[in-house]
């Protein structure tokens, strides 16, 4: 694919000079098809290969069709444990309601995640740290 892209005359010169000017490394790539020729590499040594360089595949920046790597199932979306069971105020002395938003590590679960509304995800958070500071819930998780 990389000498396709040469042009005519870059492409001619190397096998122009003489076979004892050539180093072992360009002998042995002519030598070889170029079905056996080191993938991902031009001759020039520097990675390449057929992936484009910038856009053009998934990801950001991507394509957005709905194919065969689209989507696969309907995500429904969050809602807050508190504003829906109507609780009003987060008690930093439940520590098993408390326990549920934070992570194995120790760490406060985000709201993208968790689904609570920005008022009570502050209101959890203080809880959290207060519950925290009286020995309530750990500030990191287990040592592994």
């Amino acid at each position: 694919m990389a000498d396709e892209t040469k042009a005519p005359e870059q492409t001619a010169a190397p096998q122009e000079r003489p076979a004892q000017e050539r180093s072992a490394q360009e002998r042995s790539l002519q030598e070889r098809s170029p079905q056996e020729r080191p993938q991902g590499r031009s001759e020039g040594g520097r990675p390449g290969g057929d992936r484009p360089r910038f856009g053009g595949g998934r990801g950001p920046g991507g394509p957005r069709e709905g194919g065969p790597g689209g989507r696969k199932f309907f995500r429904r979306k969050k809602v807050c444990k508190f504003c829906t069971e109507k609780i009003e105020d987060i008690n930093y002395k439940d520590y098993r309601l408390l326990g549920q938003f934070v992570a194995e590590s120790g760490k406060i679960v985000p709201r993208r995640l968790t689904g609570v509304c920005a008022p009570h995800q502050h209101r959890l958070s203080s809880a959290i740290k207060q519950a925290r500071n009286i020995a309530l819930l750990p500030f990191a998780g287990r040592a592994s």
